[in-house]
């Protein structure tokens, strides 16, 4: 078989790596893939993850036989539909089933209409109005971007004038271009947060192994957000209690609330968590696997990714027992220093000769020079990840695999898992 993925990250090649276990699998194309990449599959850098009728030209041209659309700009974009209409099966949802990341404004009224769980709010296209409310509201307070900014899109302002600064920065300043058109300010919840990935096929729904991401770019949470420093899984504050309650009350409504809206949503459906003391919440949906959270949810899959993707597309996803590994995964982030504000590219990587068995390199900011190195080039370098029978061992040996990875800049966060290990000794 001849596969193609679309998108360049780690996420990227972390579904890569998993869809080449499948000894059917002859061919895998990363359009654009990346310098990392390239190791496990044949990258295409002209063609970008946006640029639709090129994936689709190219996907006829090289007789495709399953395309995994990974990123959630070519989701947004129609990618799938277009795919579907040139006739190559695909994993992902559809553009109008995408609007469940894709537009904040659309998720927040679909979770009011069907009753799911989540934080009050209301939804703004007009600065000044925007600005009244908020007098009158108690802080913390989150204010969301309503459509799509790269994982930065949601600020969380403690006091009015940094409100009023983020309500400029998104909607007159412009920072995520029309993704502030309009904007969702709801109620600051307080809870441990959970990230849960599910595969679905529409009426069928297979959750993945729960994780931890780890936001701020700072140790101890402090700094500015990113798109993810790191990550643990499975999530101790995701207990089989928790499980059920997620299942019964938003899990399921979620997918029948998108069938009633009539557009099914089949693919990977992220639930973004918190459990607070009135019990689960939807804090977010992603349309696609989550980044970095892919990187050790997938280490964790027993059954064949690519089996599932095609029960995904076929829906017959309730026909397949999806099995995961027992024990843990851990993966430390290699930033650029400076992320995510200004940084440097063009930086040499060096690695160790060997990595231990249980860890893996996934590739998301790198490049190939004109010499055939790989250099950096992007914000979030690499993840380091480690699989054990414990979280106390996986992260230590994620750790020491990263310190043998160099730089020059490389930053990374030193507690990743501690809180998740801290809940753990608490149980």
């Amino acid at each position: 078989m001849k596969l193609l993925v679309v998108g360049g990250g780690g996420r990227e090649h972390a579904i890569i790596q998993k869809l080449k276990e499948n000894p059917a699998v002859e061919t895998v194309y990363a359009l654009p893939g990346n310098g990392g990449i390239a190791q496990d599959a044949v990258c295409v850098p002209e063609i970008g993850a946006k640029d639709i009728p090129a994936i689709v030209d190219f996907a006829r041209s090289h007789a495709i036989d399953f395309a995994v659309v990974a990123p959630d700009d070519p989701l947004a974009l129609g990618c799938v539909d277009k795919l579907h209409e040139a006739g190559i099966p695909c994993f992902g949802p559809i553009a109008k089933a995408a609007r469940i990341e894709a537009s904040k404004v659309f998720s927040k009224n679909l979770m009011k209409k069907y009753g799911i769980p989540t934080a009050g709010y209301e939804v703004f296209d007009d600065p000044k109005a925007a600005l009244e409310y908020l007098k009158t509201a108690s802080f913390p307070i989150v204010i969301k971007a309503d459509g799509l900014a790269l994982g930065k899109g949601v600020l969380i302002p403690q006091d009015l004038d940094e409100a009023e600064a983020a309500v400029k920065t998104i909607m007159e300043d412009r920072a995520f271009g029309d993704s502030g058109n309009e904007i969702v300010i709801e109620e600051f919840l307080t809870g441990p947060e959970v990230s849960v990935l599910a595969f679905t096929d529409g009426t069928a729904i297979a959750p993945m192994v729960s994780s931890m991401d780890h936001k701020r770019a700072g140790d101890n949470d402090t700094g500015l957000n990113t798109g993810g420093m790191g990550t643990v899984a499975p999530n101790p504050y995701y207990t089989a209690e928790v499980a059920r309650v997620c299942m019964d009350t938003i899990f399921l409504p979620t997918l029948a609330a998108m069938r009633a809206e009539g557009c099914p949503f089949k693919g990977c459906l992220y639930f973004g968590l918190m459990i607070t003391p009135d019990g689960p919440k939807v804090i977010e949906y992603n349309c696609r696997f989550g980044d970095p959270e892919t990187q050790v949810v997938l280490p964790l899959l027993k059954t064949d990714l690519l089996t599932i993707m095609q029960a995904v597309e076929n829906e017959t996803l309730g026909e397949l027992e999806v099995e995961w590994h027992d024990g843990a995964a851990a993966c430390v982030i290699l930033a650029s220093g400076g992320y995510p504000s200004h940084y440097e590219k063009g930086k040499v990587m060096t690695f160790p000769e060997g990595l231990p068995a249980n860890v893996t390199l996934y590739h998301a900011g790198d490049k190939l020079d004109g010499e055939g190195r790989l250099v950096t080039s992007g914000g979030r370098v690499l993840g380091v990840t480690a699989t054990a029978p414990t979280l106390k061992e996986a992260l230590a040996d994620a750790y020491a695999a990263a310190e043998t990875v160099d730089f020059e800049g490389k930053y990374l966060r030193h507690d990743i898992g501690r809180r998740a290990l801290a809940a753990m000794e608490g149980q």
